[in-house]
């Protein structure tokens, strides 16, 4: 399975993507925002890169390495997983901080949200987000997904994000 947006294509990741995704999660701009070093390190992040592979086996999508289609370099990820314990599917995104502010975060989870809701049949999608991350809540808000308060998510407080099937189909997914 691979997703192709007009400036990106997005894979599932494999066991050899392991070094830069170490690499994009050392990063402390990146890590301050997924929890922190504590649950960034490159022990955490090999097991979350064996968890976004299960993801595709259980699933039929994850969390996957994202490719600046112009040269060829992996630039961060994005993807739909479980959130937790919760049994709802989130779509995330992280991406290497000179690729922030370009509107890539949009565009990634726009293109996840049109597979999970056209493709992989999901009526419901949430993401979360420290609420510090204000770029990050406001892709949410681009994406047409509605605030529905803070909760706990990754051992700290969020900011909690929804849109349903229905809403996306309606058009919202084209603002």
């Amino acid at each position: 399975m691979q997703l192709e947006t007009q400036r990106l294509l997005i894979r599932p990741y494999t066991l050899d993507d392991l070094p830069e995704l170490i690499e994009l999660r050392s990063d402390p701009e990146v890590h301050r925002y997924l929890g922190g070093w504590e649950r960034q390190n490159p022990d955490e992040v090999t097991k979350r890169l064996d968890f976004y592979i299960a993801c595709y086996e259980k699933f039929g999508f994850g969390m996957s390495a994202m490719i600046w289609k112009e040269t060829g370099e992996t630039i961060g990820g994005s993807g739909l997983q479980p959130l937790e314990d919760t049994g709802e599917i989130e779509v995330g995104y992280s991406l290497k901080k000179a690729y922030w502010n370009r509107g890539l975060g949009t565009e990634c989870a726009k293109a996840w949200l049109k597979y999970g809701f056209e493709t992989a049949g999901l009526e419901r999608i949430v993401a979360v987000c420290d609420q510090a991350n204000i770029g990050s809540w406001r892709i949410m808000e681009k994406c047409g997904m509605l605030y529905e308060g803070m909760k706990q998510a990754y051992g700290m407080d969020c900011k909690f994000y929804a849109i349903s099937k229905d809403r996306f189909l309606k058009g919202v997914r084209d603002q």
